[in-house]
């Protein structure tokens, strides 16, 4: 039996059957956050006292680098993942479509931005 009218039916907004992939999603990056994050705290305790040359001197180990490059891909999929689940529950109306997809665009910008840091800072430019 199918609970959807035919309204919502013709747009799209009824279940997409993927809420489990989702929920592995977020639990997963959830996982790699605790120990990516869990680096980067490390990285900014050792780093604590360090000047501007020293901050330069670590990020070009790649190591770092990578480091610091996967844990701001977590962790911007993780915000993008939440940021859904709340427009979903708590949007109603014709605003969800444009606030998802506002979304992901900010989720993407946020990544470009630090990740163009990133790599600014471990190729010494």
């Amino acid at each position: 039996m199918d609970m959807m009218t035919p309204l919502r039916r013709v747009r799209g907004l009824g279940s997409a059957k993927a809420g489990t992939e989702h929920f592995w999603q977020q639990r997963l990056t959830a996982v790699s956050n605790f120990f990516l994050i869990s680096f980067f705290i490390i990285f900014l305790i050792w780093l604590h006292d360090g000047t501007y040359a020293d901050m330069r001197a670590a990020f070009a180990n790649p190591l770092i680098g990578i480091g610091m490059a996967l844990t701001m891909m977590s962790v911007t999929y993780h915000m993008r993942l939440g940021v859904q689940v709340v427009i979903e529950d708590y949007i109603h109306g014709d605003a969800k479509i444009p606030l998802l997809i506002l979304n992901n665009f900010f989720a993407i910008a946020i990544a470009a931005a630090s990740l163009f840091a990133i790599v600014k800072m471990s190729f010494g430019a």
